[in-house]
């Protein structure tokens, strides 16, 4: 018979606990490779780290840099995702994959080889095909997601314009994978408008604060502990956290499902949101990415929190 999980650490002990994991992780923001970007980006400073915990409770936990902004990048992902199954539901699985691509986030050759089926919603092509049916189910296709994160944090999402620019001179990649798909039928609307809604997400202002706060939801069956509301039925956000566990870290998910045992989404700009579910929401930012595009002292510091705190879900 399973073992029961271990009682939540008193309030003064978690915040000794997320203290010593971001004393023993924070020198690794001096290493990897942070992504090109604008350097007046907060997300260009290599030094830059931050780990925040929201309890369903609404009682939060942060250090370091928690309250300071950058561009939420793939992160979003996970909100498009939610944005379209509340539009659609499971249909959406008809033209995107639930497997993790084992390839890196923007391959062409998976997609080619797949006959333009992206392996996940998680991966470029997959983001791609959400932002596809959000501009065929939504009246406002932006809004059904920004709106969405303002709910969940409990203030409005708004867009960095320098990030959003460095994003449009970027996508050329992202174009491309577009045209491919859309010569499979796979993409339905004009490639510069599924791309331009996919770089304005991806340029939403978060902090780590907020992302921990945001991803509460799923870590509460689907329902917004801040306000009560519905955001997923239970099935459903089960399944958004089952593919952020096994396809929400580019492809070196299985170490991360290995090493800390619950969903995290990674983003380019160094964020690593989580949840556990039944107890709070978590994410830590550092921008230094590792080979796999993943932060480094963010990877770090969720693999202590994990230890320390008994989080595995496996």
């Amino acid at each position: 018979m399973p073992s029961s999980p271990p009682a939540p650490p008193a309030t003064t002990e978690l915040e000794e606990v997320l203290a010593d994991v971001a004393e023993r992780s924070r020198h690794l923001a001096g290493e990897g490779e942070v992504e090109d970007q604008p350097e007046e980006l907060p997300s260009a400073e290599s030094t830059r780290f931050a780990l925040a915990l929201a309890e369903l409770d609404g009682t939060e936990h942060v250090t370091g840099d928690a309250d300071v902004g950058f561009a939420v990048q793939s992160v979003v992902k996970v909100f498009a995702l939610t944005a379209a199954l509340r539009l659609v539901g499971e249909d959406l699985f008809d033209r995107v994959g639930r497997e993790p691509s084992g390839d890196p986030f923007n391959s062409l050759v998976q997609l080619e080889h797949e006959g333009g089926v992206p392996r996940n919603p998680f991966i470029n092509a997959g983001a791609l095909v959400v932002c596809d049916v959000l501009l065929g189910a939504a009246d406002d296709p932006y809004g059904a997601v920004a709106g969405l994160l303002g709910d969940l944090v409990g203030e409005e999402a708004a867009v960095d314009d320098t990030a959003l620019d460095a994003e449009r001179e970027s996508s050329a990649l992202n174009r491309a994978i577009g045209h491919l798909m859309t010569s499979f039928g796979t993409v339905r609307h004009p490639v510069d408008e599924v791309v331009e809604l996919y770089v304005r997400l991806c340029s939403l202002t978060v902090t780590t604060r907020t992302l921990a706060r945001a991803s509460r939801f799923l870590a509460n069956d689907g329902v917004d502990p801040r306000t009560g509301t519905p955001v997923l039925t239970e099935p459903l956000a089960r399944r958004v956290n089952a593919l952020m566990l096994t396809c929400g870290t580019y492809d070196a998910a299985g170490q991360f499902a290995y090493d800390l045992g619950f969903p995290c989404k990674s983003g380019v700009a160094g964020a690593v949101m989580g949840d556990v579910p039944g107890r709070f929401g978590v994410c830590a930012w550092s921008p230094p990415l590792d080979e796999k595009g993943n932060s480094r002292a963010g990877r770090a510091a969720l693999h202590l929190l994990s230890e320390r705190l008994g989080l595995s879900l496996l």
